[in-house]
């Protein structure tokens, strides 16, 4: 059109702009908006809130305020536009001092308005604000709409508002929304996210044309209330399903299976289900990246870690602070500081999780000097600790025998923060005191705690009366676990060991017996050691991996020719067994037999 020289007008240029906008190309909206300034069409209006949208869709914020501020004429549209702006950006204190000059201007809001205003709200999780909002809304006489019921429906997935959600329920049917799939979807987010998975389900199956949104909704419920399989199984019935092409799961109902599995602590699955989407051509999101990191932290296995690592780098993924906090997770967990500490100093934009991983791994590996070094760091950097961090600033205390920082640091909290201790907090400080031999102040700390001690708390203190062998408090404490009700293996097995250690072999075997009645088994502890992409598994008592009888095997054969050979003088032999060939050179029977073992 520019080349036949036929200049565009407050028409043409609206649906240019809108091009640029959904081409997402900043550099040719920059050239548009010259034109359109050149020209003198900056003022016009429909121009202007074109602008506006463009400039919101490519995020450059602080270019669409200036275009506002400079628009000599606005409607109701322009209003609206920066509302929803900055709610799409997800600032609501920006989304309402726009709402409030407009009131100031003499423009009524609209529904519209509204809905992007309660949006903003909802995307920065202040519900109490947003319910005052609302209320505010309906006193002016405004209806509902699909959409402002559907954000009002989304912030009464807490726990603390389903009761309100349940009333806005009764307004949905009262209003004849109920068939609108995006109030439907809502509602089964709401009912699954507070345990009511039956509801959840009624409303899901009542769907005529289920969505792959519908889906996500109930497939992430279950996840979310800790019903691990039931999700998968709903994520089998969409991935077997027959319907549209495009009901198929998505990188959204992949991470829901894979965080469910993860945060139930099946670790091993989440790991195959994340193998699964890869082999599906899924590029996984943060989420789903954070979860695998989880399992990987908790598994320790460094190596997948590192390969996660990598798929998040190639997937520009490593700036987003779930997949940050993740990493250093999961190298300080698995003992690879350095490369914890790389992330971590690699990070522009820390936030609490990110001091509070660090902080954490560094007391997981009694490194307590780092981590009281890590706190102080973030104090200065102006972060307020949380309970979380408290917990890992004692525990690091606890596991590196720091006894004075310890009691300074657990007053600190109420002092200085105005955190209340809680359980977690007793049982590191009962830890702290009781490994370091303080039994009776630990016991005195139990009897002043101003909640009831459970059987962690009481743990805490029964594994440090078996460090020190004191059987006394120990029977006391143990007492206190079985008028709980919630003795565990670990518990009574730790005080029948304790007997055992003081020769007490009566009242010892009196304890086992004790868990044998109650039905109490002892779950065997197990190592695993990886060895060219395969996990080896040794268990106590007994292996339940392949290979044990070969090396019994050579074992045995080893201790005869042991017995017929003078060990003491020093000299090699090679042996060779079922194709194992072992040497030993020049070595005293002490170390032939330390090394095979």
């Amino acid at each position: 059109m520019l080349s036949f020289s036929v200049l565009p007008d407050g028409f043409s240029f609206p649906l240019v702009l809108r091009a640029c906008a959904n081409l997402g190309d900043v550099g040719l909206s920059e050239i548009v908006h010259c034109h359109v300034v050149q020209m003198g069409f900056q003022y016009n209006v429909h121009v202007g809130n074109e602008l506006l949208a463009l400039y919101w869709k490519v995020g450059s914020v602080e270019v669409a305020r200036r275009v506002f501020d400079k628009m000599v004429v606005r409607n109701i549209i322009s209003w609206n536009s920066m509302v929803s702006g900055y709610a799409f950006c997800g600032d609501c204190d920006g989304a309402f001092g726009i709402f409030v000059g407009m009131e100031s201007e003499g423009l009524e809001p609209n529904l519209v308005t509204w809905t992007s205003l309660l949006s903003s709200f909802a995307r920065c999780g202040r519900g109490d604000e947003l319910w005052e909002l609302y209320d505010k809304m309906k006193r002016k006489g405004f209806g509902d709409s699909a959409e402002l019921l559907a954000v009002v429906i989304s912030m009464c997935a807490d726990r603390n508002a389903f009761c309100k959600g349940k009333m806005v329920h009764d307004s949905v049917v009262k209003g004849g929304f109920e068939n609108y799939t995006i109030v439907r979807n809502s509602l089964i987010c709401m009912y699954g996210k507070n345990g009511a998975l039956g509801e959840a389900e009624y409303l899901f199956s009542e769907l005529e044309a289920k969505s792959i949104v519908s889906w996500n909704a109930l497939i992430s419920s279950y996840a979310e209330s800790g019903f691990c399989d039931e999700s998968y199984e709903k994520f089998l019935q969409l991935e077997n399903s027959n319907g549209s092409p495009f009901v198929k799961p998505n990188v959204v109902s992949w991470s829901a299976v894979i965080g469910g599995f993860a945060s139930k602590g099946r670790y091993e699955e989440s790991l195959q289900l994340f193998r699964r989407m890869q082999l599906a051509k899924v590029v996984a999101n943060s989420i789903a990246i954070s979860s695998v990191m989880m399992a990987c932290a908790e598994l320790s296995v460094l190596r997948l870690g590192k390969e996660i690592h990598a798929h998040a780098l190639r997937n520009l993924a490593d700036w987003d602070m779930l997949v940050i906090n993740g990493l250093i997770n999961m190298y300080m967990k698995c003992g690879s500081l350095k490369e914890g500490k790389s992330v971590f100093y690699r990070t522009v934009r820390k936030d609490l999780i990110t001091w509070n991983a660090m902080i954490a791994g560094f007391g997981f590996h009694g490194l307590g000097s780092n981590a009281l070094s890590m706190f102080h760091d973030m104090i200065g950097e102006g972060f307020k600790p949380d309970e979380c961090t408290f917990v890992s600033v004692l525990s690091a205390c606890s596991h590196a025998g720091l006894v004075a920082q310890g009691r300074q640091y657990f007053d600190m909290m109420k002092r200085e923060f105005s955190i209340e201790p809680q359980i977690e907090h007793y049982a590191c400080i009962v830890d702290l005191l009781g490994r370091s031999g303080l039994l009776n102040e630990a016991s005195d700390i139990i009897k002043s705690m101003p909640m009831e001690p459970n059987a962690y708390v009481f743990g805490a203190l029964l594994n440090s009366c078996k460090i020190h062998k004191n059987t006394d408090v120990a029977e006391d404490t143990a007492a206190h676990i079985y008028s709980l009700g919630s003795e565990t293996s670990g518990s009574i097995m730790l005080l029948s060991n304790l007997y055992a250690a003081s020769g007490r072999w009566a009242d010892s075997a009196k304890a086992r017996l004790s868990a044998k009645e109650k039905g109490i088994k002892k779950l065997p502890g197990q190592s695993w050691i990886e060895v060219k992409k395969k996990v080896h598994i040794f268990s106590a008592g007994k292996s339940v991996n392949t290979g044990m009888e070969d090396i019994r095997t050579i074992l045995d054969t080893l201790g005869l020719q042991m017995e017929i050979m003078d060990c003491t003088q020093r000299e090699s032999f090679m042996l060779d067994t079922d194709n194992h060939k072992i040497s030993i050179h020049n070595m005293h029977e002490e170390c032939m037999l330390c090394e095979l073992s």
